[in-house]
């Protein structure tokens, strides 16, 4: 199966994507990833993405573009993978759809206030990178690994996570309209209250696994 997990940060798609990875066999990849693998190994597409990644500047769409056909030719990938964070743009889905055949887009679909309610909650550990939710803390504010002080990491206050959704809306979840024309685009609508099991019960439902 190759399959592309839409939805917004903070929906699932990280922890959904390693259990569909387990169950399937098949290969999790992320743009990130995608660009380390092909720096390390010194592709030609590679050592290009490293002087703009050194540089702090972001990758162009064509570099990018190459260098995930580059990673799909790879012998993991020959039995289907999962894209996570790619594409992320109308534009870059029309690329990909020239080297890859999509089987199923599948969209996470959680409301907006849950997710800055959910990702503004956590408290992370800086020495040993132990992570929490304020609703489990009980008003603890120390890690309960190594009794460090717990911070909110900057990226998780919630006009930052107001403004990662509004870029969201604007550049990627038109996808969803894109994939939803081409009759790819199955949609599981995340239950705030359900527990993880119960969530990954729906995705697979959703992709005819269950």
């Amino acid at each position: 199966m190759n399959l592309i997990l839409l939805g917004p940060p903070g929906a699932g798609k990280g922890t959904h994507a390693q259990r569909l990875m387990n169950e399937l066999g098949i290969p999790q990849i992320s743009t990130g990833d995608a660009l380390r693998q092909a720096v390390k190994a010194g592709t030609e597409l590679g050592l290009s993405a490293k002087k703009y990644m050194e540089a702090g500047d972001l990758v162009p769409d064509e570099l990018v573009i190459g260098i995930v056909e580059e990673r799909l030719k790879a012998p993991d990938c020959q039995k289907g993978y999962i894209l996570d964070g790619f594409p992320r743009t109308v534009k870059q889905a029309e690329a990909l759809s020239r080297f890859a055949k999509i089987d199923v887009a599948l969209n996470l679909s959680l409301a907006d206030e849950v997710i800055i309610r959910r990702l503004s909650g956590r408290r992370v550990c800086l020495k040993c990178g132990g992570t929490y939710h304020i609703s489990t803390l009980n008003g603890r504010d120390t890690c309960a690994n190594c009794g460090e002080k717990l911070v909110q990491r900057k990226d998780d206050a919630p006009e930052t996570i107001r403004n990662r959704l509004s870029v969201y809306a604007g550049q990627t979840a038109p996808l969803i309209d894109y994939y939803q024309q081409k009759g790819l685009l199955r949609t599981v609508d995340c239950d705030p209250d359900a527990t993880v099991e119960e969530t990954y019960d729906a995705v697979r439902k959703a992709l005819d696994l269950a």
